[in-house]
């Protein structure tokens, strides 16, 4: 266990220095982002070059395999023999991120026999640290600034989830990728609540909001991959939730051939 811990330490150390590195760049009034544009036309910027960087090296001292959205592309045939692999996006919501809006999140996960076992959510902008262990519990830490090395046992905070004070029943929208079939999901979820109230934010801060309570479900019916859940799925199902295919008859599973996940809802 104490070679456990000090694995996730250094997961979360890493995305913390990378978190910070992140902010400095975002709150640079002289910063442009460098705006470059990926094959599938999605934003790239000098904070996710920056975080990956920082998060490969530290993560390199655990000798576990890294893959990275950022990193170089690690081909089938030889990721399929990992029988562990940290996979790390190292910064979630670029849009949000040029949008200057906050909602952007750094996610480590630790993937064993195609699930995740451990995720590691950083919100820089407000300073939120989100831990999940699955099979011991869920943590979100608020005003977590970073010493020289930060130690879980000390640092777990508030566990998850937490008690829903009201009976509205929440769900998460996407900021960026509301699409029609999700619209039509809302719309079926509707006739079983008298009151429904969609909140709507970026990257995997959705997810965490269910694993936390605030929200009771978000549904994605548009395409992710599997960095953008790996984390924030550990910590759904270490605080009692699950990331389910749309017929609810399995989870999401990660390492496939084809890293595109399928449409899913968490609950």
């Amino acid at each position: 266990m104490n070679k456990e811990l000090s694995l996730i330490n250094i997961a979360i150390n890493a995305a913390m220095e990378a978190g910070h590195e992140i902010l400095k760049i975002y709150r640079d009034p002289e910063s442009d982002f460098s705006i470059e544009r990926k094959a599938d036309h999605s934003p790239l910027t000098i904070a996710d070059k920056a975080s990956h960087r920082i998060i490969e090296t530290l993560l390199s001292k655990t000798g576990i395999p890294v893959l990275s959205e950022e990193g170089t592309s690690v081909p089938y045939h030889q990721r399929k023999k990992w029988d562990r692999f940290w996979l790390v996006d190292p910064l979630d919501g670029t849009k949000e991120f040029i949008k200057r809006n906050g909602e952007f999140t750094v996610n480590i996960a630790l993937i064993a026999e195609c699930k995740p076992v451990v995720g590691i959510i950083y919100v820089p902008a407000n300073a939120t640290l989100y831990t999940g262990i699955v099979g011991q519990g869920a943590w979100k830490m608020e005003a977590a600034e970073q010493p020289p090395s930060i130690d879980l046992l000390k640092i777990k905070g508030i566990k998850l989830p937490l008690l829903k004070k009201d009976k509205s029943y929440r769900i998460v929208g996407s900021r960026s990728h509301m699409s029609p079939e999700t619209k039509e999901y809302i719309s079926k979820v509707r006739k079983s609540h008298n009151k429904i109230e969609i909140v709507n934010t970026g990257s995997s801060l959705k997810i965490c909001l269910v694993a936390e309570g605030s929200a009771d479900e978000y549904p994605r019916f548009g395409p992710t991959m599997e960095w953008d859940t790996a984390a924030g799925h550990a910590i759904a199902v270490a605080a009692g939730k699950k990331i389910w295919h749309t017929d609810f008859s399995s989870e999401l599973s990660y390492n496939k051939e084809n890293l595109l996940n399928s449409y899913f809802v968490v609950k």
